[in-house]
């Protein structure tokens, strides 16, 4: 059955192979079940509901992927789009309002059914194609910034300073210790490519923070501790505190702002899935002769249908993993390798108070690791190809994204610039209608912008 299903032979694997691919990537992507709850909970969201949430969406998207698409991809809440979700949009553009989770979620819904229909249609290969290749580049180098710095000041490796406005926190600090102590362990481990290093890495940088607790060197925050607490059982039904939560109402009356939210969680998903699916599939040598990806319409469908879960559960922007590579690495060819990896996300449900009893400290090394990961995409911008306008676009995804903390406005200073300069060149031809669509809706971000400030 797994055979005629999955077309094993085929692909030269087998059921072993294919199954010890599955727990490969999960081992390497299992992080994210630890630091998706840490980053949303920043927004007021119960962590055990995203946990939840998490998990089941996940296994969701990567069952979808295995049986629809047949790859060997894995999907959970993906880094960048957390961040975004938690702290540009719910801490920053929706301060001051009531549960701005709820209205967060609403963008990821739509995002995600938006993301469906394009899946239909080709239109989503137009977008792709008419972004120009350095601000791709610029766009994934500036998100890994931005997942760096968030990490860092997690563990308040980076804090706010008066006289610089950041700066370097204090080495008696150790939160600061311990989460430089992790990003080594997690550098080492993947120096000597040891499986699922990253996860590890957040184990063991948690479990010398419990030895230093029981030691009393670490005093954790008055009312928590480093110990899971198991007392009060799993608590699965924390997801009733997410689930079928959205909030249409503020969508329908703050609708530009609305839009241009829904926008960026669409646009950086799409360049997500796209670089993150043809770099595994390269590696797996799953592109046809061409460099085209076969059934490219059912991955796009399981990322979608998996983000719309997840928003409906209560996560943020559900997507390709870059992780799965490491199951490609494995010998994982097939949807079964998938399907391994989506079990794997259900069982965890059982070890949630493990999940949420890991600290910041203990998470950050991972953010920070995975934004090194992305910022590795500015060695392939060109900055000498005698366009100005492709190098200040990247330039302004790059620096931007961190220093305004902000993906979204990252890729409206990286687009506006493009299409300006471009235009200012005389090369006006050269602008896709796609950018002057995507130039008009940030045009018309700024103006929702001016507004709500006067």
């Amino acid at each position: 059955m797994l055979e005629k299903y999955f077309k094993l032979k085929e692909h030269n694997t087998t059921v072993k192979q294919e199954v010890i691919a599955g727990l490969t990537t999960f081992l390497t992507m299992a992080y994210i079940l630890a630091v998706n709850p840490n980053i949303l909970s920043a927004s007021g969201m119960s962590a055990n509901a995203v946990f939840v949430a998490t998990a089941i969406a996940s296994a969701i998207a990567t069952f979808i992927m295995a049986f629809l698409a047949n790859y060997p991809i894995g999907l959970s809440a993906g880094l960048g789009l957390n961040a975004y979700f938690a702290y540009t949009v719910c801490l920053g553009e929706l301060a001051g309002e009531e549960d701005p989770f709820r209205i967060a979620l609403t963008a990821v819904f739509v995002e995600g059914i938006l993301f469906i229909l394009l899946s239909f249609f080709k239109f989503r290969e137009q977008i792709i194609n008419g972004i120009p290749q350095n601000l791709k580049f610029g766009i994934s180098a500036g998100i890994g910034l931005f997942v760096a710095f968030i990490g860092m000041q997690n563990a308040r490796i980076i804090v706010a300073n008066d006289a610089t406005v950041v700066g370097l926190g204090s080495f008696s600090d150790l939160d600061m210790v311990l989460a430089l102590v992790g990003l080594i362990i997690i550098a080492a481990l993947v120096y000597y490519k040891v499986t699922g290093g990253v996860l590890i890495g957040i184990l063991v940088t948690w479990f010398i923070g419990i030895v230093l607790q029981l030691a009393g060197v670490y005093v954790p925050a008055e009312g928590t501790s480093l110990l899971p607490d198991f007392s009060r059982g799993l608590q699965l039904g924390a997801i009733s505190q997410t689930a079928f939560k959205l909030n249409f109402g503020w969508a329908g009356s703050h609708l530009i702002q609305f839009i241009a939210i829904t926008f960026s969680f669409l646009y950086v998903d799409l360049f997500d899935t796209v670089g993150t699916v043809v770099g595994v599939a390269d590696k797996a040598g799953l592109l046809d002769k061409d460099g085209n990806l076969p059934r490219v319409d059912k991955v796009f469908l399981s990322d979608a249908v998996g983000t719309t879960a997840g928003a409906l559960l209560g996560t943020s922007t559900i997507t390709s993993f870059v992780e799965s590579s490491a199951g490609v690495a494995a010998g994982g060819r097939t949807g079964l390798t998938a399907a391994t990896t989506g079990l794997m996300f259900l069982v965890s449900l059982v070890l949630s108070p493990i999940f949420l009893a890991i600290p910041s400290f203990a998470t950050a090394p991972a953010l920070i690791y995975v934004g090194m990961l992305m910022v590795f995409s500015i060695t392939k911008v060109k900055f000498d190809d005698g366009d100005i306008a492709d190098s200040i676009g990247a330039y302004l995804a790059l620096v931007m994204m961190p220093l305004a903390y902000s993906i979204a406005t990252g890729i409206m200073f990286a687009i506006l610039g493009w299409v300006i300069i471009k235009a200012i060149e005389g090369k006006a031809k050269e602008i896709s209608p796609v950018m002057w669509v995507v130039f008009v809706l940030f045009l018309l971000r700024i103006v929702a912008l001016v507004t709500n400030f006067q």
